[in-house]
């Protein structure tokens, strides 16, 4: 019953978007932008950036509204084009670099570690620190569900590459992880030690 509630105040955004109604669109952009500028910082480490990625995708997604035919949730259908818009941005301002080595691949599970359970914002933020190639597979992949051959489709390299780089990105977060562990373990020692 909710969701029947929920599509249909979309329905009628979607429909006031489609009319040019600045206040749906408004609407429409306050409601989902904060999430979205939340996945453009996940690809791009710089704000400005980010903030250039969600006002041109907003842009697109009303000029493109028309464009939603209601399979799949609105939600979704703005998060690919956001998506695409951070992508873009990274193809253009930034120089990825992809290592085609698939040599000396360590395919280790991530450690487990001791210490207090991991945050999610220091999730985030040690995702933030990988390289730009590491990080962009490792979000589409891993956070965004994209398979390697769309990965490989969507930044022009083969899928080999796009393996290739999202094993790196776990042994690099492996190498966080045991170094977020040491920091804290050594300020609990250091407490104790008080």
């Amino acid at each position: 019953m909710r969701f029947n509630i929920y599509r249909a105040g979309e329905q009628q955004l979607i429909e006031g978007c489609l009319r040019g109604d600045h206040s749906a669109q408004q609407k429409l952009y306050d409601f989902y932008s904060p999430k979205m500028y939340a996945l453009c910082c996940r690809y791009l480490k710089d704000s400005m950036q980010a903030e250039d990625a969600l006002v041109t995708a907003f842009t697109r997604i009303l000029k493109k509204i028309n464009q939603y035919k209601g399979v799949g949730s609105l939600e979704a259908w703005i998060k690919t084009i956001v998506i695409r818009e951070a992508l873009a941005i990274i193809r253009k301002n930034q120089h990825l670099r992809f290592e085609t080595d698939l040599e000396n691949i360590d395919n280790k599970a991530l450690l487990q570690t001791n210490s207090d359970p991991l945050e999610a914002q220091d999730l985030l933020n040690m995702i933030s620190e990988l390289p730009t190639g590491y990080r962009t597979v490792f979000n589409l992949y891993a956070i965004d569900g994209y398979s390697h051959k769309e990965i490989a489709e969507q930044l022009g390299i083969s899928e080999n590459t796009s393996k290739s780089q999202l094993s790196r990105a776990r042994t690099y977060l492996q190498e966080l992880l045991v170094r977020h562990e040491h920091i804290q373990t050594y300020s609990h020692n250091d407490i104790n030690a008080r």
